[in-house]
């Protein structure tokens, strides 16, 4: 990938940072922030590394290194060091009703041809009785399990 931001720290953000990798008081993406940008520095009290190495040198990919240059390049140095917000909650799609009504089912008696409720065979059936449009069967054993729901 081309080197597209370039990192020239100040003396001031340079001590910010060394103080923030030292102190050992910070968090683990904060820290890992702060070497990347001191490892990065192109300025005159910096001697560069490549971003690969440095992403190498500290376990994370190329990508987030070229996302922490650019965000220092376009926000400043607080905005890179601070984690960035989701954009959007996730939006809920299996609340409490959904829960109660699986817990009901499984709790019926087992379909003809069959001794018991198998997560796949609950999955099926919900969407058969269009309680929902999908459902993973990841989704059902997570439910079953949050409620305590045993299928034996």
């Amino acid at each position: 990938m081309a080197n597209r931001y370039k990192v020239t720290l100040t003396r001031t953000e340079r001590e910010q940072l060394t103080e923030l990798a030292r102190s050992g008081k910070s968090t683990t993406a904060k820290f890992i922030y702060a070497r990347a940008l001191l490892l990065c520095d192109a300025g005159e009290l910096g001697d560069p590394w490549k971003v690969v190495d440095v992403a190498s040198a500290l376990g994370v990919s190329s990508r987030t290194v070229e996302h922490l240059k650019q965000r220092f390049v376009e926000k400043g140095l607080e905005a890179a060091l601070a984690r960035q917000p989701h954009c959007k909650p996730r939006e809920v799609t299996f609340d409490g009703a959904f829960d109660a009504r699986l817990t009901a089912l499984a709790c019926s008696r087992a379909p003809d041809g069959y001794q018991r409720w198998t997560v796949r065979l609950l999955a099926d059936k919900l969407v058969e009785l269009k309680i929902v449009d999908a459902v993973s069967t990841m989704t059902v054993q997570r439910s079953l399990k949050k409620t305590n729901c045993s299928l034996t």
